[in-house]
């Protein structure tokens, strides 16, 4: 498909067709990519879109208590640190 760029102020801009826009899920942000000589234009995504899925990858919490152990102090701990 081709379409003409058109003139917004001192930039250039396109019209994406209604077909194309509920085709493909965009919305009021999209996201725009370099992809070797093209240009990609992908439905925004929300911040933090992907945690949860990044979450239940890294698997069960069940042996997390060991990152809570408190080691030995170090000389900083002994001589420097003050609340």
């Amino acid at each position: 498909m081709k379409t003409e760029l058109v003139r917004i102020g001192n930039s250039r801009g396109i019209r994406i067709p209604k077909p194309l826009i509920e085709q493909y899920g965009l919305n009021d942000t999209v996201e725009l990519r370099l992809e070797k000589d093209c240009l990609v234009i992908s439905p925004g995504r929300r911040p933090r879109e992907d945690w949860r899925k990044a979450f239940l990858a890294a698997g069960s919490s069940e042996h997390d208590e060991r990152l809570l152990e408190i080691g030995e102090p170090s000389e900083f701990d002994r001589k420097e640190w003050k609340w």
